[in-house]
């Protein structure tokens, strides 16, 4: 069974992260998967791509479930695809947009960021902890959208924020539950639609803030320091314990 639905429509693609007994964690197989999704997208010249989760929430970020079984190496290489996979997101030529709902975690909040359109559903929360166990992870390109001091505030707590708070400093654009979603993808698509492709490929390169070199080298940096393994099993006892 995939771990993720695509719905290929003639006006654009539907992505379902189908994992919703492990809250659509990301596995190392999911984000292969999304990887891949993605190339084939933009190689059949999609106009939009809208991304969201199946069950409770969105994302519950990276699947801790797979950490005790895994080396140190291992684990660097996840995030690194992790990464690879939010800046294959950032930059891609498709008009990206996450319809977000539920709690959701880490990796899973930088699936969101990394959209051109963030969506979230009433109810919605947000918490991205990577920090506690000394990862760098789409940090940056968070305090690109809301701002170096926001950000810092939110990232250096590891503080859960609601979707109130996410649309005051800009992180949510909408507010739409599940029976808005047609409107959304409606709008989105006449968004895209208002410029040619080209002029809208001028306009991206024009207005990229995207630094996914500088964001790679932060998230390697961060990740081989020794002993993730270790850092991330005393966040998982702190977290049980709270």
């Amino acid at each position: 069974m995939s771990n993720i639905i695509i719905d290929r429509q003639s006006t654009h693609w539907a992505i379902t992260l189908n994992r919703p007994d492990k809250l659509n964690a990301l596995s190392a197989s999911i984000v292969e998967e999304l990887i891949q999704a993605f190339d084939e997208a933009e190689a059949a010249h999609t106009p939009l791509i809208t991304l969201q989760g199946e069950g409770r929430c969105f994302s519950a970020g990276f699947d801790m479930s797979e950490v005790e079984a895994q080396s140190e190496g291992d684990l660097v290489l996840r995030f690194i695809r992790i990464e690879t996979l939010l800046n294959r997101i950032a930059s891609s030529s498709c008009f990206t947009v996450a319809l977000a709902h539920g709690r959701n975690f880490g990796a899973g909040v930088d699936l969101i960021a990394a959209c051109n359109l963030r969506v979230a559903a009433p109810g919605s929360t947000f918490r991205m902890p990577g920090l506690k166990f000394g990862l760098v992870l789409g940090s940056a390109r968070f305090a690109r959208i809301v701002g170096t001091r926001e950000a810092q505030r939110i990232l250096e707590t590891a503080a859960t924020f609601d979707v109130e708070h996410a649309s005051a400093n800009g992180f949510i654009e909408r507010v739409a539950g599940p029976e808005e979603h047609i409107t959304v993808i409606e709008e989105a698509l006449a968004r895209v639609s208002a410029l040619p492709a080209q002029s809208r490929a001028l306009l991206r390169r024009a207005l990229d803030t995207e630094q996914a070199d500088t964001d790679l080298a932060a998230l390697v940096r961060s990740a081989t320091v020794p002993g993730i393994h270790k850092r991330i099993e005393a966040y998982l006892a702190s977290s049980k314990k709270a």
